[in-house]
């Protein structure tokens, strides 16, 4: 099976790059699988990831990315063209972002199978937060973008609220509910003896300065510092494309505080290191847009979770049997409280870590993968059955026919050579 996987990619850090590089680094070690990253351009010239096919062809805030995409995928001739996206994938700017979005629905009329797994719901997203200028211009796009995005064959969403908002408000398209996963395959036990000796550290980690806030964290942790035991507060990560210099800004102001460190941007292989040294990972969001990337780190490296008691957060914890304790959004003192209770309370620490680190052997990426490959072998498969059948419904003498019968007869060595059986056998 041929799969063309549209997504940022690295070494590019635009939204969703991370996620991008785990499905493909999954797919390309599936049997029966040939992979084309369709990824975005990089600004400068930068080393490509080892042991990918990749096709830089569209760009973050480009109005002709659906065309670029388009060429692309018919010079490539897959099988199945899988996005990976969120609403700001294809630009920051209104236009470009929704032009962008276009581009599942076109491929589909090319046909192309094309499935999506779209990462939130414009519906979600507190658009002060978001910084959204004209939030009633952006919610009539974003209902006639959700409109195309389900004109893909499937779409998948990763909580089981978005499928039942899909459902109910737009009541129409393949939608399918699916884990977001962890990134490793085979995920280690937490090693405790790198926690709390003998300085606990609070993790802070994300892209900075829209819903992903900063201010209360730190007022929160100053508030109690003097309480807690030998503690340091690590905020990793750089700003957000929309709030350039924030991150700056807050490090200006706690600049003479030593037990608050930030690192700025950290590489995917200084990851691990960063997140099994940390006693906890605190989440202080305003809002939320999307399942939760930063959670299921944590959860991968049996990581305690502190979190707002957002819906998204509440339902995620429920839904993956993720272990997080809750402090009231955007309240400084539940945060305060809920940190020093924690950081008080090495037994409960060690609870949650072991139970995250459970769900997280739960929803392994070789896992997920293999359940998107079996939902495209199954329509696969009904593709060529729908095929074999219009052939035999055609009569003879009609002009149609030769052809018809060579695009069957090319689908099914495409099918053979990928590994399929023949329909009927």
């Amino acid at each position: 099976m041929k799969i063309a996987l549209v997504t940022a990619f690295p070494p590019s850090r635009q939204a969703l790059n991370e996620y991008g590089f785990h499905i493909a680094d999954e797919l390309r070690q599936q049997p029966g699988i040939e992979l084309t990253v369709l990824g975005d351009d990089l600004t400068e010239s930068l080393r490509e990831p080892d042991g990918f096919s990749v096709i830089r062809c569209w760009a973050f805030n480009r109005l002709g990315n659906p065309i670029s995409l388009i060429r692309t995928i018919q010079r490539v001739k897959p099988d199945v063209v899988w996005f990976n996206l969120g609403f700001a994938s294809f630009g920051g700017k209104p236009l470009p972002a929704f032009v962008g979005l276009t581009t599942p629905a076109l491929t589909r009329l090319c046909s192309c199978y094309t499935h999506v797994t779209l990462h939130q719901l414009f519906e979600t997203v507190n658009l002060a937060d978001a910084g959204v200028r004209s939030p009633l211009l952006y919610s009539a796009a974003g209902r006639v973008a959700t409109h195309l995005l389900l004109s893909a064959n499937s779409l998948s969403v990763l909580l089981p609220a978005y499928h039942q908002t899909l459902r109910q408000k737009y009541r129409r398209g393949a939608v399918n509910i699916r884990h977001h996963g962890i990134f490793a395959s085979r995920p280690e036990p937490p090693n405790f003896a790198l926690r709390g000796n003998p300085v606990h550290r609070v993790l802070a980690f994300g892209k900075w300065g829209t819903y992903k806030r900063l201010e209360l964290l730190v007022a929160a942790f100053e508030s109690i510092q003097k309480e807690l035991p030998p503690t340091e507060l690590i905020i990793a990560g750089g700003d957000h494309p929309k709030m350039k210099g924030y991150v700056q800004n807050v490090a200006e102001q706690v600049k003479d505080n030593a037990q608050i460190k930030f690192l700025g941007y950290v590489p995917e292989e200084q990851l691990a290191d960063l997140f099994r040294g940390a006693s906890l990972t605190v989440l202080p969001y305003t809002s939320s847009a999307g399942s939760s990337g930063v959670a299921h780190l944590a959860c991968q490296y049996g990581l305690p979770i502190l979190a707002p008691d957002i819906k998204d957060f509440v339902e995620l914890a429920e839904q993956e049997s993720v272990s997080m304790e809750f402090f009231g959004a955007n309240k400084l003192d539940s945060l305060a409280e809920k940190l020093l209770s924690l950081l008080q309370s090495p037994e409960r620490l060690t609870q949650m870590a072991q139970q995250n680190f459970s769900a997280a052997l739960q929803m392994s990426m070789p896992q997920i993968i293999r359940e998107y490959i079996h939902s495209f072998d199954m329509q696969q498969r009904l593709r060529m059955l729908k095929a074999f059948s219009r052939l035999r419904r055609t009569h003879r003498w009609m002009p149609t026919r030769p052809w018809t019968a060579r695009q069957v007869g090319r689908q099914l060595r495409s099918w053979e050579r990928h590994g399929g059986e023949r329909p009927g056998t």
